[in-house]
């Protein structure tokens, strides 16, 4: 949800929604529409269709799953509007989700309408100005530890959302949906690696931890920011909010975290750019967030693991999705190699062989 025109694509590269279907459905409901100009879509993200649109006069945010067939599960437009209905009332950075479409036949997937923050994004590489200055990674880790410390710390109760997810068996049911998921595009994998990585995983899954609120793909693209301070304006991609280990959400951050050093696989990854001057190391970050959050870790691999399974299976998930639609997204075209180095990668983490 980025402001400015870099980060807006042209209507011509945007991906077509029915418009007139989306406009008269939210008549219907008392809100107009403006279509012209039509809505253009974000530039960024690799999955959820979002776009800037005017509802009622003011600018807002449509979002809706992608194109095609999804894993169970993914996406849950449903279960993302309950919880940023609920869960700015806790959290500043958090925006508000203004309505819920659950009706498919009006855009094909269900679709909700989020209240728009203008702000800066940063993915894989910091803007002109702040490359190269240890200042901005230094600031940019404490920010995303803080965030993250600060959504674990809120209480489920108090914003309604007690019943959200199901805690119980939290860890050792996310092993085995991942498995599912990794199983759908088992052609891709080495079936060696993945199975030595899910026995190990199995075998080694911790017991259940007492359960927060979680994003559970907390990264800092999904950080909107003040151009002039680097503060947090709003955390966005809520998809996968549920309750749960607080220190699994740690655990995907820090699968796309990657450090100076690290092998070239891990620098394909590409989602942030912390192997620039100032960022924080791995185990600086985990230290900060215990120190923060008041909790403790006998062992992080397991959740080091099962996070680099994770990120492997997304982004096979990613080169499925675009071997059967060639033209969607030629970002996802070598997606196939990457999945295979980071499932290649969790298997050398468990022989001790890599961190």
């Amino acid at each position: 949800m980025p402001s400015g025109a870099t980060d807006i694509r042209s209507v011509a590269d945007s991906v077509a929604l029915d418009w007139v279907s989306v406009r008269a459905f939210l008549a219907a409901h008392g809100h107009v529409l403006e279509t012209e100009p039509p809505p253009r879509q974000f530039a960024g993200g690799l999955a959820n269709l979002n776009y800037l649109i005017r509802l009622d006069g003011a600018p807002a945010v449509l979002r809706r799953p992608p194109l095609g067939e999804l894993p169970a599960g993914s996406h849950d437009m449903a279960r993302e509007h309950r919880i940023l209905s609920r869960l700015p009332d806790a959290l500043a950075f958090v925006p508000r989700s203004l309505f819920l479409c659950a009706d498919a036949a009006v855009l094909g997937a269900p679709f909700q309408i989020i209240e728009y923050r203008p702000g800066m994004v940063i993915r894989d590489t910091l803007p002109p100005g702040m490359a190269g200055r240890p200042e901005t990674g230094i600031l940019l880790s404490r920010q995303l530890v803080e965030c993250l410390a600060a959504l674990h710390a809120v209480d489920p109760v108090q914003v309604g959302l007690e019943t959200l997810g199901r805690p119980a068996g939290f860890l050792a049911r996310t092993v085995d949906g991942w498995a599912a998921r990794g199983a759908a595009v088992a052609d891709l994998i080495n079936p060696l690696a993945l199975s030595e990585v899910l026995d190990w995983l199995r075998r080694r899954a911790p017991t259940d931890a007492p359960p927060s609120l979680i994003h559970s793909d907390f990264k800092l693209d999904n950080m909107i920011l003040v151009p002039e301070t680097l503060a947090p304006v709003a955390v966005i991609d809520w998809d996968m909010g549920t309750r749960g280990d607080p220190l699994w959400d740690l655990a995907v951050m820090l699968s796309y975290w990657v450090e100076p050093d690290d092998p070239p696989r891990l620098h394909r990854v590409r989602q942030m750019p912390t192997a620039q001057p100032g960022f924080w190391r791995r185990h600086e970050v985990l230290a900060a967030y215990l120190r923060l959050s008041s909790r403790a870790v006998g062992d992080f691999t397991f959740y080091r693991v099962l996070s680099l399974f994770r990120a492997a299976v997304v982004f096979l998930q990613l080169y499925d999705r675009f071997r059967r639609s060639p033209g969607q997204n030629m970002r996802c075209a070598e997606f196939d190699t990457l999945g295979r180095e980071l499932l290649d990668h969790a298997f050398e983490v468990i022989h001790g062989r890599a961190e």
